[in-house]
């Protein structure tokens, strides 16, 4: 706590335009703001008091709303509202590693444009292991060790089988009915997008056509088909192929001898080496004639990226299944046919011990693949969750040999029954089904395959230009800075938490007198409990007059105390009333107009001299006659369940929070007169403070008798890194699109040396450049 510690693009307009016409367009030009205010997105959430503390889950639940709406089945968020989701132009989340609510009010005063802009806060409980994916979903630990490798993954691989079937790309594709072979045969666009040979098509004169062109029925043949190549002269020319039919006997399984003079023979893939091909008398023609010899005239042929194997054969066949478009992924990615026997058919082909790969084998997989397809349906399919059973194969294969899984026999059961399980679904999966692709900048950088790489070396500038860069291309990013690590390390939490908290005690403390020796102190107690709950009250013998000092619950008790009694006469004598002088205390009129300015505070009135008797009911109609009251806070003891003797009262509009105030001091209420100020506490701080004055009684901690450490150059370093954040932030966050949700996290701490909460604000950029709220 800094704060608790120490015309648009230039045009003018044509000469001679009279007033009246600069009026008119006056009054369009805010007609047209308030027509687009109605239509932009804003947020409504009550956050005050008890209600303040959100949970991960809840976190999770407004940034899954914000990235997708209703329209993919996500709920409102139960705790706050976002209106107009679907005309948001994007989400934004930045996040302050290592940060907590402890560090926003060590260095409040240094967070200026935070405090400034957004007025919904709420506290953090302290993070677990992995954050980042608690925001997201905890589709990411994928690791069969246990270990969380990666934070967030911006692929499928985050669907658990139970939910988001919907965003799944095979679902997209192919609806969630099931179909018959027909269904998924490649169409005449699709045959052409992918390459492959069609009859009007220049590059393919000369190739043969296998004349299959009796109507297809869902009861037409299928056939697998693969090929093995090698480099000639020419380029790819084919050098085996192999044919199965519907019950994998296979019916062609030749050597085939280049025309060409042959290059490599690839024999690792091919498994065809010179000497297998010195006998061969078999040429390309003979292996078309014998295929379109052996194939029906309905017949569908199916196989792995088919387009390559019929381009090297130069024929042309208008019915095809490609298994590896079929089972669709995002983006135009493909999974390799190795990776899909294993995981759908649970078998092992094209193993690393035997040479080359077997065309059979390959073309009786695809075939089974695409018989797999058709029985079971979409739905089925993508159950099996294939991003995230190949995002663990790839993590098993970065691991350590003897941790590495033994290959699973049984298929994709036994590897879906070995997968993690995900308490909640990763919307960023969906958001990626939907062709947007979200983005991570920061600490933690998504290599190709999806998988988190730290990126400690990158600086917050640096960190800074990259998100100015790529935030309008996204609609959904997390952008990472952090502070100083050594400043903020754990060992240093303790001394850190102490002086916030001495802080914190010296402006809830406040000194009153002098009395009279035989003063009254229950009076005393009475007038100065008019203000609001006090913690605790001492007289002060030292002196050659009593003194009283009293130690109030709330920030704003002291600060009405120092404002309404200060010169007052009380227990027959008039007293000043002041704060403790100490350096902790210097810039105490700073903090209070600053609390007072904050945004969080604004429309909020708090008001003392509440009787415990009354009930919030009671209060209600009470204050029913005030106009455009939106909410009342009655703070709770955390402890005991009691309400206190103090409320806060949150305005629809600020003016009417300042007539209010005017209205209710000198108030009477059940024989109870009222006293009332601005708001300083009345959200997450608020409980903050309670918490933070009851850690001290337990440690019994007493700021007044220990004097205050002169802040060193380290520290002085950090406030000068945390005006620069803030500008950073500052930055980024006028660089973003009006209609914008942006959301900033101090996600707390948690180690061995203690925890501290943390802190979230939110807010929708509107085109003032503020928070529509």
């Amino acid at each position: 706590m800094a704060g608790l510690s120490g015309g648009v693009n230039g045009c003018k307009r044509p000469a001679g335009e009279d007033a009246e016409g600069l009026r008119a367009g006056g009054k369009r030009s805010r007609a047209g703001r308030r027509e687009a205010k109605e239509k932009s997105s804003h947020l409504c959430a009550a956050l005050l008091g008890e209600d303040c503390e959100i949970s991960p889950e809840q976190l999770h639940e407004l940034l899954q709303y914000a990235a997708l709406g209703k329209h993919h089945n996500a709920a409102q968020p139960s705790w706050c509202h976002i209106y107009h989701q679907s005309r948001l132009a994007g989400v934004v989340v930045i996040v302050l590693h290592e940060m907590s609510q402890l560090h926003f009010y060590k260095f409040y005063l240094q967070f200026k444009h935070l405090r400034k802009v957004f007025q919904h806060r709420f506290t953090l409980p302290p993070p677990s292991a992995n954050f980042l994916a608690s925001l997201c979903g905890e589709g990411s630990s994928l690791n069969p060790q246990g270990t969380a490798q990666g934070l967030i993954s911006t692929g499928a691989e985050c669907i658990p089988k139970s939910s988001g079937l919907q965003c799944d790309p095979i679902i997209r594709k192919y609806g969630k009915e099931k179909r018959g072979l027909t269904s998924y045969t490649l169409t005449s666009e699709e045959l052409k997008k992918n390459d492959y040979p069609m009859r009007d098509s220049p590059g393919c004169k000369g190739y043969m056509y296998t004349e299959c062109d009796l109507q297809r029925t869902d009861s037409s043949p299928l056939f697998g088909l693969d090929c093995e190549m090698c480099l000639t002269a020419r380029g790819n020319e084919v050098v085996r192929v192999s044919l199965v039919d519907a019950e994998g006997q296979c019916l062609l399984n030749e050597l085939v001898k280049p025309e060409s003079v042959i290059v490599n023979y690839c024999t690792r893939y091919s498994g065809v080496t010179r000497k297998m091909l010195l006998p061969v008398k078999t040429r390309l023609p003979d292996i078309q004639t014998r295929l379109k010899k052996i194939l029906p005239h309905d017949a569908v042929l199916v196989g792995h990226s088919l387009n390559a194997d019929l381009q090297a054969l130069q024929m042309i066949h208008p019915s095809v299944i490609d298994t590896s478009l079929l089972f669709a992924r995002n983006e135009g990615r493909r999974f390799k046919l190795k990776f899909l026997a294993k995981a759908v058919l649970g078998k092992e082909i094209q193993c690393e011990q035997r040479l080359g790969h077997d065309p059979a084998e390959d073309a009786r997989a695809a075939l089974e693949l695409a018989q797999f397809f058709i029985k079971k349906g979409p739905v089925k399919v993508a159950e099996l969750n294939l991003e995230m059973l190949l995002a663990a194969e790839r993590q098993t294969e970065v691991l350590p040999k003897k941790s590495v899984m033994q290959p699973q026999r049984c298929g994709v059961q036994k590897q879906l029954n070995d997968t993690p399980h995900l308490s909640k679904p990763c919307f960023l999966a969906c958001l990626q089904g939907m062709g947007q692709k979200p983005l991570l900048l920061g600490r933690q950088e998504l290599d190709s395959s999806g998988f988190c790489q730290s990126d400690l070396s990158a600086s917050n500038k640096q960190i800074l230009q990259r998100a100015l860069e790529d935030v309008p291309l996204s609609t959904f990013s997390i952008i990472q800075f952090s502070l100083d690590p050594e400043y903020v390390a754990s060992h240093r939490l303790a001394g850190f938490c102490e002086k916030v908290r001495n802080k914190l005690t010296d402006m809830l403390t406040i000194y009153a007198g002098p009395f009279e020796e035989d003063f009254c102190l229950k009076s005393v107690k009475k007038e100065f409990g008019k203000c609001g709950p006090i913690q605790s009250l001492t007289v002060v013998t030292e002196t050659y007059q009593p003194y009283v000092c009293i130690q109030y619950g709330v920030l704003e008790a002291a600060q009405l105390a120092v404002e309404s009694l200060n010169g007052a006469e009380v227990a027959g004598s008039c007293i000043k009333v002041q704060r403790p002088i100490t350096a902790a205390t210097l810039d105490c009129d700073v903090l209070i107009k600053e609390l007072e300015l904050d945004i969080e505070n604004e429309g909020v009135i708090y008001v003392a001299g509440i009787k415990k008797s009354l009930t919030e009911t009671d209060l209600q109609e009470e204050f029913s006659p005030l106009k455009d009251l939106e909410t009342l806070f009655l703070p709770k003891d955390l402890q005991s369940g009691k309400h206190s003797t103090c409320c806060f009262l949150k305005f629809q509009k600020s003016q009417s929070a300042a007539d209010a105030l005017e209205a209710i001091n000198g108030w009477a209420v059940k024989g109870s007169t009222l006293r009332s100020r601005h708001a300083l506490a009345s959200g997450h701080l608020w409980r903050w403070i309670w918490q933070m004055n009851h850690s001290s009684e337990k440690q019994g901690g007493n700021s007044l008798s220990e004097k205050m450490a002169p802040l060193s150059d380290s520290e002085q370093d950090v406030k000068k890194k945390v005006k620069k954040l803030d500008h950073h932030i500052k930055k980024l966050y006028r660089s973003l699109q009006d209609n914008t949700l942006c959301v900033v996290l101090f996600p707390g701490t948690n180690s061995i040396h203690g925890s501290q909460s943390g802190l979230g604000m939110m807010g929708i950029k509107d085109d003032g450049g503020s928070s529509a709220c």
